[in-house]
């Protein structure tokens, strides 16, 4: 996933993200009906093909089915956590429907991995790890290293300096009001990884269980590296989706 600075979002990829935001904080939950087109063009001062194509977007994400005569209703997500990503904005989103819990508080520390991918002259960096939950249910556990220069801007954060504390938070959401020059993309890699003893028993999963490890490296507006997050994911309780379309221009 690459999202790019500067770019622009389509007035249906806006209308998309409000209502996705809804279903996921639970106000369709129960077999409710969402807005029909009408409705929704009327209260976001929008066209009806503007409502058409962000329910064609959430229908292609799986996040709501249309009954024809009767509407359009949330799918249920039967316990597992789904996502829609395709922009730095939607990872800051997590804070809308899940939780945080520190594993590991902010700390300095020599990696000279993590410090060869931020690409710092030092093997200095500052790093947390923290579980992420949905529900009650962890479905994530996630390892940040931040550049020194950068992690020291979050110490006076109480959320990530004490094990056991839970917020609703997102690291990159803390350092994009932080930072002189914001996030603008994230470079993602996706790849199957086996839980050793120590991720397996803060997921709460067998040693060996396979699991969705995703590593993302963001980068601000001046194309500097100023976070590594290595994540490993459940997959019985996280599906991760996101949607391609073809250039015909």
């Amino acid at each position: 996933m690459v999202a790019s600075a500067g770019r622009r979002e389509s007035g249906y990829a806006v209308l998309a993200r409000e209502v996705r935001n809804q279903i996921l904080q639970g106000r369709y939950a129960d077999g409710r009906r969402l807005p029909t087109e009408a409705e929704l063009a009327e209260l976001h001062g929008v066209s009806r093909q503007t409502v058409r194509r962000a329910f064609q977007e959430l229908v292609a994400e799986g996040m709501v089915y249309r009954v024809p005569g009767r509407g359009t209703f949330a799918t249920s997500r039967n316990g597992a956590y789904i996502r829609q990503f395709g922009s730095v904005e939607d990872l800051m989103g997590l804070s809308v429907d899940t939780r945080m819990s520190i594993v590991v508080p902010l700390h300095r520390r020599v990696d000279v991995d993590a410090a060869g991918r931020l690409r710092l002259s030092g093997d200095a960096v500052y790093a947390l790890t923290f579980l992420r939950l949905h529900d009650a249910t962890p479905f994530c556990l996630t390892t940040v290293f931040l550049p020194p220069e950068i992690g020291v801007k979050l110490t006076s954060v109480p959320e990530l300096g004490t094990e056991g504390a839970t917020s609703d938070v997102t690291v990159i959401g803390l350092l994009d009001t932080r930072l002189e020059a914001p996030i603008a993309q994230a470079d993602q890699s996706i790849t199957v990884a086996l839980a050793d003893p120590s991720i397996a028993r803060r997921l709460g999963c067998p040693t060996g269980h396979p699991l969705l490890r995703a590593d993302r490296l963001y980068f601000d507006t001046d194309e500097r590296p100023v976070e590594l997050a290595i994540s490993h994911f459940l997959p019985e309780h996280y599906s991760y989706r996101t949607n391609l379309r073809r250039s015909l221009a």
